[in-house]
């Protein structure tokens, strides 16, 4: 892979962004995990919108139910850990992005959307969820792993089994 060229400035920057995103992620997934008999039930049954009976459906099956618990818990977890560590943070922008697409499409910021999750402020269309993912999205086209991070010694290590 080629090594992007940034200036320290931009690094640093981008480094900070891809790190507090994955501090978001890690931190959300170690929150679940740590709760007792945490479920992504509430939340899901809360969904409004277009997508609303595919989410109520997903809390309906307790099957299905459990793996979107689990999915939950260990995506958000690992997706945090590769972010902050820079490895694989490639596919763990894409996984991020998709998790905050779900999200979003569970519970969008629409007037008039009155939802029994406390929400964090007022939003119209943009909300938490939105920015993050374009912020993922400036990370995946603006990769700082193989500059700062373990994706690095990845690159290092391929290289060395190419020749």
């Amino acid at each position: 892979m080629k090594i992007a060229s940034y200036t320290n400035t931009q690094t640093g920057w981008l480094v900070i962004m891809r790190i507090l995103v994955g501090w978001h992620f890690l931190y959300e997934g170690i929150a679940k995990i740590l709760q007792p008999g945490w479920s992504a039930y509430p939340y899901l049954m809360d969904s409004q919108g277009f997508f609303a009976g595919f989410f109520h459906s997903l809390a309906a099956d307790p099957t299905l139910l459990s793996v979107v618990n689990i999915l939950n818990m260990a995506g958000l977890t690992v997706i945090g850990l590769s972010l902050i560590l820079g490895f694989f943070s490639r596919p763990a922008c894409i996984g991020g992005i998709l998790f905050l697409l779900l999200f979003y499409l569970s519970h969008p910021p629409f007037i008039g959307a009155r939802y029994m999750m406390p929400a964090e402020g007022s939003y119209l269309w943009i909300d938490k969820n939105i920015i993050e993912i374009v912020i993922l999205v400036v990370l995946y086209y603006f990769p700082t792993s193989h500059i700062i991070g373990l994706d690095r010694y990845l690159d290092h290590f391929s290289l060395k089994l190419s020749k």
